[in-house]
This record gives C-alpha cells, structure tokens and sequence, in this order.
C-alpha cells in the first residue's frame, strides 16, 4: 500500500482559461493544505452528497479545466483529422485521415510509434480495424515531418452493460497485465447522462495512458490496483479533468477489495478534510480492464473502484512551494517537502536518523521534490532530526522550545484523531504524510491509505474497538512521534478537548451514520455488480486481513457503521478521551525549574475551611507509565459550599519525584509536594471538581501517595 511517481515533484503543466461548467459525480474532499488552525471552515464543500459548486473559485477553476481538457484532446490529435473521433466499436470501424498541412502527405502506424518517413503511407482510402488499435499519424512533405503528430484510440468491445456510475476503461492493446513498469494503454472515461452510461456512450476522456501496478499487500489481489498518467503524443504529462476533479495527469484507481462496504476509504476522506486535513478528491466509477488481444467485454468487468487524485506538490494537489533543483540555501531550502512512513517498503531517497536503534525513526521516504538535492536532503533530514531528538529531551513540552516549535499541533492532534477513531492498521507507520512548506513547520497530512479500517485488518483476534492503535509497534519502530507526544499531558488535555468538540459536530453518532448513508446510496446497483464479479462477502480471511462476513453488502455497511460507533463509544470512556477537560491557558504553563534554581524552602500558609461544610477534597491517579517514569492526575473537588483557592499536598514514596506539572503551581521540598490552583481554576462552587496534571520519575512501580486538601 504506497504510491510512487515516475514524475512526482514535477510541476503541473501550466492551466488554461476558458468557461465550462464542472461535472460533478460522487466526487468528495479536497487535496489541499490547511494552514488555519485545526477545525477551521473547510476551503470548499466537501460534504459526501454535495454535487454541485457554486462558489466563484469553483466556477472559476471549471472554466480553467474546460480549457486544459480541450487544449489536451487538441494536442492529441494534432494537425490530424480523424473522420471518427476516440471511442469505442462493435464489430468494425473505418477511418479516414486527413491534414490541414499544405501540400503533405500522410504517413501512420497502429504498433504505438509515432510515424517516421518509412511508415505506411496513407492513400485516402478509409482504414478498417476490427481489434483496438492506436491509430498514429504525421503529415509529412517530403521526407519531413511537418505539423504535429495526432494519435486517435478505437476500443473493440463486444458489450454495452448499462452502468449507473462513471465508468472507466483501460486496454493494453493485448500486452497483458504491467507490473511495476507503466504499460501503454488507452484510458477512456464515461460519464452517466440521464441516469446511465455504457461503453458504447461517447467518452467525456479518451487519451493515451500509462498505468502500472500499485501498492503492497494490495497488489496481491485479484482486484488490483493501478497508478494511472495520462499521456500526450510524447510520452509526457497531459491534464485532463476526471468526473469532477481539477485537471491533471496523475490518478490512482483503487479497488476496495478488503474493505467490503467499499466507502472506509472515502468516508475518512471526507472526514478528514471536512476537519480541516488535506485529503485527496475521489470518485468513484466503475472499472474494465482489457489485457488480452480481444475486443473488452462483460469477463473484463472489475467492480467498484475509486479513481483518486495522488499526493503531489502542484497548484491543484498539495499547493507548497516549489522547491527547484538551485534552491540549495536559506530560506528557500526550507521548503516545501512531503515525505512519508513506509514501513518495510520506503524508496530512496530516504533520510536516515542519528541516534540510538531503539529510539530512532526507520522508513522516512522522501515524495517530494523529485529528484531531491543533496543539500535539501541533508536540510530536511537535519531539521526533522531536530524534532525528534527534541522529543526525547527533558524539557520537550516546553511552549517555547519544545515540539511546540516544530510541528502543527492542530493537525498533528487531528491526524490522531482520524487514526484512532478508524483504527486503520497500518496507522502511523505506512501511508503516514507529513509536509513542510517553506518557512512553517512540520504539518500532518494528507490522509492516504484507509482500507484497513473500522474493523477490518488488525492482528488481533477481538475486535479492537478498545485500545490505542498508537501503541501497537512492529519492530523495527518506523515512527514513534505520537508515542512521544503523547506524554505531554498539554497535548492529551488538547486531544480530549479537540474530541469532545468534534464529537458534538462532525464525529457526532448522527452525523457519522449520516455520512455512511451519504456514501453507500449511491452504489447499491453497483455493489450488486461488484460482488457477483467478487463474490467474497462471507470469505474471513481476505488475503491476511481479517474481515467482517456479513452475507449481504447492506450488511457489511452495517457492520462498518456498528463498529464505528462502538469505536466512538470507547474514546468517550474515561479509558479514552472522555472525562474533564481543563481550558487552555491564557499563559504558557509552567515548567520545573532548572536544576540550578533551588525550590522554596517553605510552603506558602493556608488558609483552614471554612466552617459549615466548607473546604475541599483531592483524589490522586496515575493515568499513564512508562520505564522510568509516569504520568499522574488529581482531581479537587469543593466541599458544600464554594471556595475561591485551593492547595493540595502530598508526599512522594521514596525514589518519586514530580518533574512538570499543568494546571497547578507545584513545588516540592525533600518529599513533600505541594501545588497551588493557578488564576483560571481557583473558584469551585459547592461541589464542583477541577483537575491539574503532571509527569513524575521514578524508580520502580509509581506510587499513589495520599493528598490533602485546603481550601481558601
């Protein structure tokens, strides 16, 4: 499951201005970074049952899409005229040539060349095909090539099934199946009009293609993946609009095969970028592949698919800047890059880390730019090192100086979020994308690669809907980041906080159900095809991956919607991230101080209680440990009546020492430690509870030493 580009880090070819409107078919998200902070307004409707932009950005980028598809189908045809445009023919199709070259003759193939002086000659007669063929012509005088070649595709087909969604063609011209090297092939697109379409319809996209296969354990089923670009009569880049989606060259058509309710992928698409991730565009279509040298029929027929949009620095993907081969110093080397965890399976170039094998980073490949300059390899690798060994330092959640400074919390936190509601296995160490553009920090993103999601996959023999799927290691360790983050109680408090929130919008039991329905209505008729050609609904084991075997796909959506709720039920535990919260603070929190800098020697007085049912409660919790160290949380709780401050103390079993705390100012003498509420969360009504954290060292096992209450 990983995506490579033979042209990744290339700029887009430039887009054209023109007027059209988009056609817009089950298509959803938006490849687009998201600088704002975490949970702002999405850039444009994204919503599963949107199918239709009306803003001015969207109309104006259809107009430039209308112009980029017609200027490539211009190009590839060329000074050509082909009596029978690129499409599809039962039985026979003829075709005549001819120029608007003066005084030229017309030369042609049918093998994929482009025509050369000694290629046949045309003779005005029309040419007959019975078989596909790729039909390549060049007007010539004399014996030179004059004008540009023009290139025409005919498909043999011997059926015209009737198809609810788009549906896609690709045909090798009999060269059988690619492996990991692209085959040339037509790719042709058909969109329904009035409800249906088939292959006998006319194509909205006919143009030459290159398509290879795709992905890791994917790439074993009989339902393949593929890597699709779209050709010009070069062999390079040519964009085209798909089903929707902005213009460009470069596509993947995934085949949800594991994922029997064919939406997981699409649904955390959607997710995602309605939270304010980049997420790529979709559509799903229905698939034909053609290997063989006969004409495509109902046996080529491949089920459900996506074509999605690949992750790619360009105007229209993932929008950084551009980082070109002389940008080798300050400040343009600072940006921008993607790169990504491929566990057991990164490409070079990669970025090795310094440091100890059992706490270093393995797999970091590097996507973007392509190729990568020395010097912006040794910059990024630097920079990310940087952040890691910041990680691992003792003041690592320091505001100032700490991770803070390095990455994006918002999207680093909703990144975990995505991960942990779906459960996706290979969360965090395969398909895992970051990028930096120039002069920012680190963010998350985009989302790829959630097939082994809400239930399905896993290593276990439950069902996982209780656990952290950040805490499930492969050995090697490909990426441990959010492990370290995680020990910083600042972040956890941000992560509950981020998840309530969105647990009364977008993650809410209403709206996730709501955004299932979104999804599977559309592809009721499809899916009845899709699993008469795949007939693995009640198959547990799918290649390695445990599934669900619901006998029908209505249940196997079901099964998916079940599971995510229960999923959401666990993280709203106090196991989770439920329970209290505390706001941010207006000010950083604060931190131990240095070694250097002796503690009071005295505990501030206090105040005794109030009489008549005053004063206060304190409950101590370790929440989380680890070799060496802990987390721990207290709750103080007000008495029967209100108390405006409070100060907590306890003392520390030997070889436990507290060494930085939240929410509360704590000092420590010997053993003795003492925390004082700070100016946010002193004032408790009768019975109200506030919580303040902290991390500790220890020894051996963390104790639970018993606190004392003072209320003033």
């Amino acid at each position: 499951m990983r995506l490579t580009d033979r042209s990744a880090g290339t700029p887009a070819a430039p887009l054209r201005i023109a007027g059209i409107a988009a056609v817009a078919v089950l298509v959803a998200g938006a490849l687009v970074p998201s600088p704002a902070p975490a949970g702002a307004e999405p850039l444009a409707d994204t919503s599963a049952s949107s199918t239709t932009v009306t803003d001015r950005a969207a109309g104006s980028r259809a107009a430039t899409d209308a112009v980029a598809a017609t200027e490539a189908a211009e190009d590839l045809v060329g000074d050509i005229g082909f009596s029978v445009p690129s499409g599809t023919f039962s039985g026979e199709v003829s075709v005549s040539l001819s120029t608007t070259i003066s005084d030229a003759q017309i030369r042609y193939t049918t093998d994929g060349r482009l025509p050369d002086a000694q290629s046949p000659l045309y003779s005005g007669t029309a040419l007959r095909f019975t078989r596909t063929t790729q039909l390549r012509a060049q007007a010539f005088v004399g014996q030179a090539a004059s004008g540009a070649p023009g290139t025409a595709m005919y498909v043999a087909r011997n059926t015209s099934n009737a198809h609810d969604l788009p549906v896609v063609l690709i045909d090798s011209y009999g060269a059988g199946r690619p492996d990991r090297e692209y085959f040339d092939a037509t790719t042709m697109i058909f969109e329904p009009g009035g409800g249906s379409t088939s292959l006998a319809a006319a194509p909205t996209v006919a143009t030459r293609a290159g398509f290879r296969l795709r992905g890791q354990s994917s790439a074993m089923f009989a339902k393949t993946p593929f890597r699709l670009e779209f050709w010009d009569n070069q062999d390079d880049d040519a964009d085209y609009p798909v089903l929707g989606m902005p213009a460009d060259s470069d596509w993947v058509l995934r085949g949800p095969f594991s994922d029997k309710a064919l939406i997981r992928e699409a649904f955390v698409y959607d997710l995602g970028r309605q939270m304010g991730l980049p997420a790529p565009r979709y559509a799903f279509a229905e698939f034909y592949l053609n290997t063989d040298a006969g004409p495509v029929g109902a046996d080529d027929y491949m089920g459900v698919y996506m074509l999605v949009e690949t992750i790619k620095n360009s105007k229209n993907r993932l929008d950084l800047k551009q980082l070109r081969e002389d940008d080798r110093t300050l400040p343009k080397i600072t940006g921008g890059y993607i790169f990504k965890f491929e566990w057991m399976a990164a490409e070079e170039p990669t970025l090795p880390c310094t440091g100890p094998t059992a706490s270093c980073w393995n797999y970091l490949e590097v996507a973007d730019p392509s190729p990568l300059q020395p010097e912006q390899r040794d910059w990024l690798r630097n920079h990310i090192q940087e952040f890691h060994n910041v990680l691992r330092a003792p003041n690592f959640a320091d505001p100032v100086s700490g991770y803070r400074a390095y990455i994006d919390v918002g999207s680093f936190i909703d990144q975990l979020i995505i991960n942990e509601l779906s459960r996706e296995m290979d969360s965090y160490i395969r398909s895992a994308y970051f990028y930096k553009d120039r002069d920012t920090k680190i963010f998350a993103g985009p989302l790829w690669d959630y097939d082994l999601s809400f239930g399905v996959g896993g290593f276990f023999q439950n069902d996982q809907t209780a656990g952290w799927q950040y805490q499930q290691v492969r050995q090697p360790v490909a990426n441990d980041w959010y492990t370290q983050l995680m020990r910083d109680p600042a972040f956890v408090n941000e992560v509950r906080l981020r998840w309530q929130t969105l647990r009364r919008g977008p993650l809410s039991d209403a709206s996730l159900q709501s955004r299932v329905n979104d999804l599977s209505a559309p592809l009721t008729a499809a899916a009845q095809r899709n699993f008469q050609r795949w007939p693995n609904l009640s198959t547990r084991m799918v290649g390695p991956f445990i599934t669900p075997t619901s006998p029908t796909w209505q249940g196997q959506v079901q099964f998916m919607r079940d599971w995510m709720l229960r999923r959401a039920a666990w993280l709203d535990s106090t196991a989770g991230w439920g329970g209290s919260t505390t706001p941010p603070p207006t000010t950083p929190p604060p931190t131990t101080p240095p070694p250097s800098t002796p503690p009071p020697t005295t505990p501030p007085p206090t105040t005794p209680p109030p009489p008549g049912g005053g004063g206060c409660t304190a409950t101590y919790t370790v929440t989380n440990q680890w070799s060496g160290g802990f987390q721990g949380e207290v709750r103080v709780t007000a008495g029967g009546s209100a108390i405006s401050g409070w100060t907590v103390t306890w003392t520390n079993p030997a070889g436990q020492t507290v060494t930085q705390a939240w929410n509360a100012a704590v000092t420590s003498q010997g053993s003795t430690v003492t925390a004082r509420n700070v100016s946010y969360n002193g004032n408790l009504a009768a019975g109200a509870s506030t919580t303040f954290g902290f991390l500790g060292a220890t020894t051996g096992t963390p104790g639970t030493p018993t606190p004392t209450c003072t209320a003033s």
